[in-house]
């Protein structure tokens, strides 16, 4: 039950803020909002305030920003008032209203970070143990050597250290360090870590740091570049083919296997612990939703933005009709994915 509610607090908070910005954009430009729902599925609770119908559904696994309009949908009948309808909306008022949820999903992660970073200490990449035999040692790095960057990417978090070396496929790697002061750079190659599964440089870090004052905001944006570069990475693994079917969870997956299973493991170290680690969650959810939503897709609001744009740059308008089906055969393509998650989480659950 405890999993179930931090599932649905999870992708309530996710959801609303998503669809919150298309909501608030939508208003501040004028366009009317049919309906704003939180969820998929049959009618848990809804009412109606103004000219908006705001709803809960069944299913805690997405939700929707209705507009008057969009796709040729939801029009109102001739003879009635179509100011507020999507289409008639200037095209720079449309990009923004749809541009808003992905922004929106950046501005939650930024705030999650920034409370994330006031309760935990960072680890800085500071290499306070070097590894006997490994790739690090033998290029000539020493314990309080800072990794400033490894084959030109810009380090400031022990964790980007360890998701270079998880994503790493072979080849000499440059890194740039600090020592005392001075600057340097070798050159070391990776070595396979049997106990690991992966390549490791041979450095270990036990470095906390306290943060404090303006280092706070420095550092939730470090937590949130990282967690940007963990999902292109990712995504790009994934469309390589280096990703297992194992590795991949729809929302069950996500409930039982990462809240559920966090949970378990952290209970027992007090509520800060739990805290800090379903924030975490969170903020890898919000920015892979943030993410996805931009990727030009049919039925995600990069879909939309592509047309969008065409319209801005061409002057012409896509006919609603025609954009609308595109995007109904995203929809539909989406609808089989959720499937094929849901039969992938049950086999990885209870196979």
């Amino acid at each position: 039950m405890v999993t179930l509610i931090l599932f649905v607090l999870i992708f309530g908070v996710v959801v609303i803020s998503h669809e919150f910005g298309h909501f608030l954009l939508a208003k501040a430009n004028g366009i009317h909002v049919i309906e704003f729902s939180v969820g998929m599925g049959p009618n848990l609770f809804s009412f109606q305030k103004g000219d908006t119908k705001y709803s809960l559904k069944l299913l805690p696994i997405g939700g929707a920003c209705m507009f008057e309009g969009e796709d040729g949908l939801n029009e109102k009948e001739d003879g009635e008032d179509h100011s507020g309808s999507f289409l008639n909306a200037n095209v720079w008022a449309r990009i923004s209203t749809v541009l808003a949820g992905p922004v929106f999903n950046f501005i939650l992660g930024f705030i999650i970070a920034f409370i994330m970073v006031n309760l935990i200490v960072i680890r800085d990449p500071v290499a306070t143990e070097i590894v006997d035999g490994g790739a690090a040692q033998e290029a000539g790095l020493q314990p309080g050597d800072r990794i400033l960057s490894l084959n030109g990417s810009k380090i400031h978090l022990y964790e980007e250290i360890q998701l270079f070396t998880l994503t790493y496929r072979g080849g000499n790697v440059t890194v740039q360090y600090e020592r005392d002061g001075v600057k340097g750079t070798i050159t070391l190659t990776p070595k396979y870590d049997e106990s690991a599964g992966r390549y490791m440089i041979g450095i270990s870090n036990a470095d906390f740091v306290q943060l404090s004052g303006l280092d706070c905001f420095r550092y939730s944006w470090y937590e949130m570049r990282y967690c940007v570069t963990m999902t292109w990475k990712s995504l790009a693994m994934l469309v390589q083919g280096q990703v297992s079917r194992q590795d991949v969870a729809g929302p069950v997956g996500i409930a039982v296997n990462v809240v559920g299973k966090t949970y378990e493991s952290t209970k027992d170290y007090g509520w800060q612990n739990v805290l800090v680690n379903m924030l975490n969650i969170t903020l890898m959810l919000t920015v892979n939703l943030g993410i996805l939503n931009l990727l030009p897709i049919p039925a995600l609001d990069g879909g939309r933005l592509v047309f969008l744009i065409w319209e801005a740059i061409t002057h012409k308008p896509v006919p609603p009709e025609k954009e609308g089906m595109v995007h109904f055969i995203g929809l539909m393509f989406f609808m089989v994915l959720m499937v094929f998650l849901l039969f992938n989480d049950l086999v990885n659950i209870f196979g």
